[in-house]
């Protein structure tokens, strides 16, 4: 990817071409990085921009919605509870890690699915340590397929920036620096790469002064 996404982006929209009716309109920006089909798996604490990412992909058309495979949203599904991003790398509690047996499990079921039919499965969640992405990896194996990983890495001044703007009450800050140096120790892209990701992406945000639409323009998915 390149070191200034933004300033690439712009570049490439000051670039014009002629529509059929030899019109000039602004060319669109061609993606940097092909995600081939297979696991996507999204790294990142809470509040570092995932879900707008996604959703911004959706909206694009450069996924469908249902190959979205959301934790919290499954959460909201079987418990009625509104969307969290809380994962067992920071909550503990019998009553929490009954919960999150449930939730994953159903999650690994709905990845299996899209895989075994040779559809692509992004799953999101917070995926920051190791044994949480084994158990993504695992899965992918089971039917050869490629894992890429995409990173979001804000940093933690605007980690907390947009965990307040977003007025959150799931979390507290602790919580989110918690995450935020899980993250930094355990979910590097050498990291990732030793643990068996075919490809590790640096997803741009706030701190390079890219919105979601702009970083998921600078993809393209299989």
């Amino acid at each position: 990817m390149p070191k200034n996404p933004l300033e690439w982006m712009r570049r490439r929209l000051n670039r014009r071409a002629p529509d059929r009716a030899g019109d000039v309109r602004l060319g669109a920006p061609a993606p940097a990085v092909r995600v081939p089909a297979g696991l996507i798996v999204l790294v990142g604490p809470p509040a570092s921009g995932k879900t707008s990412f996604v959703q911004a992909l959706i909206a694009g058309g450069q996924i469908r919605a249902e190959a979205v495979v959301s934790s919290d949203e499954i959460r909201a599904e079987l418990f009625g509870a509104p969307a969290t991003e809380t994962e067992s790398e920071v909550e503990s509690g019998a009553e929490s890690d009954a919960a999150d047996t449930r939730i994953f499990e159903e999650r690994d079921r709905r990845i299996v699915a899209r895989l075994a039919a040779g559809r692509s499965a992004v799953a999101e969640s917070t995926n920051v340590t190791p044994q949480a992405r084994a158990r993504l990896i695992a899965l992918a194996r089971r039917f050869d397929a490629p894992v890429t990983m995409l990173r979001f890495d804000p940093g933690v001044a605007h980690l907390l920036q947009q965990y307040t703007e977003r007025g959150r009450t799931d979390l507290t800050a602790a919580d989110i620096r918690a995450y935020a140096a899980l993250t930094a120790r355990d979910a590097g892209a050498d990291q990732l790469r030793s643990e068996g990701a075919s490809a590790v992406h640096d997803v741009p945000g706030r701190r390079q002064a890219v919105t979601p639409a702009e970083a998921a323009a600078l993809f393209s998915f299989a």
